[in-house]
């Protein structure tokens, strides 16, 4: 076999393995949400999917794609076509982000019993070019199991595009872990009311603090009488706003160490040279604490517990970093609202297909993919003849 037949050969044999790991309606998928719908030529869910990742899992430009397409006999379309192809694509890509979404939180839901915890954060996209414009990602997992519940685009300017805790769905039972992004009244007050319960950094400048008779709250006094390193102390808050009381529940701190309080006390004074501003002195001693507001029950979360679950909502970062490094999340091309929701739509299956890849190639020995619907026999039948059934999983 010539070598470019033996590279074409891999290249099909590549694109089985991946087809085994798609949602198993991805085709019936495409047709229900329109991605075919306008192609005259190369009507084939198969096709479209398979230059989409040109662009999408390899990064070519849309020109790039075209022709690459048109050289492996994929199809026929120019730059043109493509973005708007993949402007029609969105609510497919969106589609099969959402069933491999499905796939990871299945395990859970089968659990049963167990804490429905969630831990939420948000990142921001932005288009290149100095005049690139800027989407933020809303986005939900499960904890442990960092299975995905929701994700959601938005822009980052104007009236609820911000990080708050409004942004996502909340059901009765949830129990929420968030950054001091979330750190406000008006989102607390969206989770008490839909009954869920929250634990969130406190942001000391944003979150006004009564205590449970109505009194202002001095918090800065209250971690004030943590004096060594590992002390955890508990309060009887409310939160409250113009509109009133917004949640009750406790403030939960423990003192860091001198080591994790130098590093704290370093990135402040960076931040603030960097951005030349004065650092006030309550907001170094602020930075000796790991301060939260929760409403978890104490009568079964102690302020040990709340910390230590909290502690675990930084595993929502590594996702986000993940995925940036997955799928160049960080760069979204500049064209119009459609195709750039398409494409992140796009870049986030890559990055949810790769990490599924990943999974079984580090959990399966020793080929690390799933053989497919075959039987025993017929797998065994497969078999090179020098190799006996039991040397297979050496």
């Amino acid at each position: 076999m010539s070598s470019a037949g033996s590279d074409r050969a891999g290249i099909e044999e590549d694109w089985e393995l991946l087809v085994s790991f798609l949602p198993r309606n991805w085709r019936d998928l495409a047709a229900e949400t329109g991605a075919l719908k306008g192609l005259r030529k190369n009507k084939s869910a198969e096709s479209l999917l398979r230059v989409l990742l040109l662009h999408l899992g390899c990064g070519h430009s849309l020109v790039e794609t075209a022709v690459r397409a048109r050289q492996e006999g994929l199809a026929e379309l120019s730059s043109v076509a493509l973005w708007n192809r993949l402007r029609k694509s969105q609510a497919w890509l969106r589609a099969l982000c959402l069933e491999l979404f499905r796939e990871r939180g299945v395990e859970l839901s089968e659990a049963g019993g167990g804490l429905q915890v969630r831990a939420l954060d948000a990142t921001t996209v932005k288009e290149p070019g100095k005049t690139g414009s800027l989407w933020r990602v809303h986005y939900s997992v499960r904890l442990p199991s960092l299975a995905c519940d929701f994700f959601r685009l938005t822009e980052t300017e104007g009236v609820g595009t911000g990080e708050s805790f409004v942004q996502f769905p909340i059901e009765a039972g949830d129990h929420l872990l968030a950054d001091r992004g979330y750190s406000t009244a008006r989102g607390l007050r969206h989770v008490v009311q839909a009954g869920g319960l929250v634990t969130v950094r406190v942001n000391t400048g944003s979150l006004v603090l009564e205590t449970a008779g109505g009194q202002p709250f001095d918090l800065l006094a209250a971690v004030g009488t943590l004096r060594r390193a590992g002390r955890i102390g508990s309060w009887d808050v409310r939160v409250v706003d113009a509109g009133g009381v917004a949640a009750t529940g406790r403030a939960c701190a423990l003192r860091k160490t001198q080591e994790a309080i130098r590093i704290a006390h370093k990135s402040l004074r960076r931040q603030a040279s960097k951005k030349d501003t004065q650092l006030q002195p309550e907001t170094l001693e602020f930075a000796k604490y790991v301060i939260v507001f929760t409403t978890f029950p104490a009568t079964e979360f102690s302020a040990a517990d709340v910390l230590e679950w909290y502690r675990t909502r930084w595993q929502v970062e590594l996702v986000f970093k993940r995925f940036k490094s997955l799928a160049e999340l960080g760069h979204l091309p500049k064209h119009d609202e459609h195709s750039a929701r398409a494409w992140l739509y796009g870049k986030l299956f890559v990055a949810l297909l790769v990490e599924k890849l990943i999974g079984h190639a580090t959990a399966i020995s020793p080929w690390g993919y799933r053989l497919g619907p075959a039987t025993a026999p017929q797998r065994l039948a497969r078999l090179p003849v020098h190799a006996e059934p039991s040397q297979a999983g050496h």
